[in-house]
């Protein structure tokens, strides 16, 4: 039995989506002035699609060092590198996409069932996450195998 519990028509629909409706750049308005700038990022559907539920924040990784290697049924994301630059590839199990996160008012919006990695951090890389559910370890696919497999459950 594979490991794809909670499986929803909805899921189902967002699976058979192109790569490209997985996922969106948000941009996010500096709101600084004369003494240096701010960024604001509000949820709720005002500048992060959802509710924030748990927010956590990677730094200190080494450039070879690869992170997330899992997709989630539940959890969306933001991730913002709100310092330095990092790499995130993304795949729906048929595409992949690169994006490169190296501006603070640059925002990766990662919908749920998309598999991630986290890459190529600059030494200086403080990547923050906001994450629409709080942590639940059985909602996440940590083997691309397994993920490979729910996708073509659900075809």
């Amino acid at each position: 039995m594979h490991k794809c519990i909670l499986v929803t028509y909805e899921r189902k629909k967002i699976l058979k989506t192109a790569l490209d409706h997985m996922y969106s750049i948000l941009n996010f308005e500096d709101k600084g002035d004369e003494r240096g700038c701010l960024i604001v990022a509000e949820g709720d559907g005002m500048d992060i699609p959802f509710t924030i539920k748990r927010v956590f924040y990677m730094y200190g990784s080494d450039t070879g060092v690869i992170r997330g290697q899992h997709a989630n049924r539940k959890t969306e994301f933001v991730l913002i590198n709100v310092c330095g630059t990092s790499k995130v590839k993304m795949s729906n199990g048929s595409e992949e996409r690169i994006i490169v996160l190296d501006k603070p008012r640059m925002g990766l919006y990662l919908k749920k069932m998309l598999w991630k990695e986290m890459y190529d951090f600059s030494e200086d890389s403080i990547l923050l996450v906001l994450a629409s559910e709080h942590y639940d370890a059985n909602e996440y696919i940590r083997e691309y195998s397994t993920y490979l497999s729910c996708i073509n459950d659900l075809s």
